[in-house]
């Protein structure tokens, strides 16, 4: 019988190699969590001086601009890929990983569109390699706590969610009507490989300081964000992934525009009865969700409220 290395199988007592794409913010925050244990064998970043501290923590490690060069120099080297890039790169390295047969972390959220989703839920099945999604607001002793309340009955079925967050993440862009202006690119910035699969244009540092306003780079702004976490307690306790909305409504919008997501919105999701919930076909459950960088959302979310 061959032995699990000759069948290219690690023994649980071996150190894995990991590398990470992403090294400006969230890519060192999450490696702390595997550099104790494991080793960090590859870094990747297209920004030289945002990546740089990075960079620096780990000195020992392979720095690579292009993560398609660094899947391709390392080959059987790396046995996992950590991914904290922006959002809309998400699905083009993650692929691109699993094809290889390494294994992946991902931050949340998982990808800018749910084609994306289902595109790697299929190659993690096609390609047998283990895959996560980083979500802090899942993950939490708390929110394990919280369910585990509403299970028990404790304070009846729950019928309703108000949840609100901030304004978007580093700030609401000010754009100028004709949109971005056109700026020279950084000697240290691949402005090609930042953009990736989205659409070419010229540079603007909007886009790299503050991507999550933008919506060819970032889910929705705070909806793809603070409200994953948010939202997260809600959406596992009441079982929401057991089955799909059966509406979505956007009440109100304000601050929309072709370049970025709005700067004010309140929505309404309603449920149908899933799993061992409450059966509740006249009375769904609704999740009411207002993003707002002003306290004014909190007045709408009541107005998710079932007279």
């Amino acid at each position: 019988m061959a032995s699990l290395a000759a069948l290219g199988y690690k023994s649980v007592n071996e150190k894995l190699n990991i590398a990470c794409v992403g090294m400006g913010t969230r890519g060192p925050q999450i490696l702390t969590g595997v550099a104790p244990t494991e080793n960090i064998v590859a870094v990747c970043d297209v920004d030289e001086a945002r990546a740089a501290r990075g960079f620096k923590t780990y000195a020992k490690a392979t720095q690579y601009s292009d993560y398609r060069r660094m899947l391709e120099k390392e080959g059987k080297n790396i046995d996992a890929v950590m991914i904290a890039t922006p959002d809309h790169l998400h699905a083009p390295v993650a692929l691109a990983a699993m094809q290889q047969a390494k294994h992946v972390y991902c931050e949340k959220p998982l990808t800018r569109t749910p084609w994306e989703c289902q595109l790697l839920a299929d190659a993690s099945v096609k390609y047998k390699v283990a895959t996560q999604m980083g979500n802090q607001g899942f993950n939490h002793e708390g929110t394990k706590t919280a369910c585990e309340i509403l299970w028990s009955g404790d304070i009846g079925e729950v019928r309703e969610v108000h949840a609100w967050t901030g304004g978007i993440y580093g700030g609401y862009p000010n754009i100028p009507p004709t949109g971005p202006e056109a700026q020279p690119v950084p000697s240290t910035l691949n402005w090609d490989l930042w953009l990736g699969p989205a659409a070419p244009r010229p540079f603007n540092a909007l886009m790299t300081n503050q991507w999550r306003a933008f919506i060819d780079f970032s889910t929705g702004g705070s909806l793809g964000d603070w409200l994953v976490h948010n939202l997260g307690p809600a959406h596992l306790a009441l079982q929401l992934d057991k089955a799909s909305p059966t509406s979505v409504e956007c009440v109100t919008v304000e601050g929309k525009n072709q370049w970025i997501w709005p700067l004010r919105a309140h929505i309404v999701f309603e449920f149908p009865a899933r799993a061992n919930m409450p059966p509740s076909p006249s009375t769904p459950t609704r999740t009411c969700v207002a993003t707002s960088k002003t306290p004014k959302a909190w007045g709408r979310t009541t107005a998710c409220s079932r007279a």
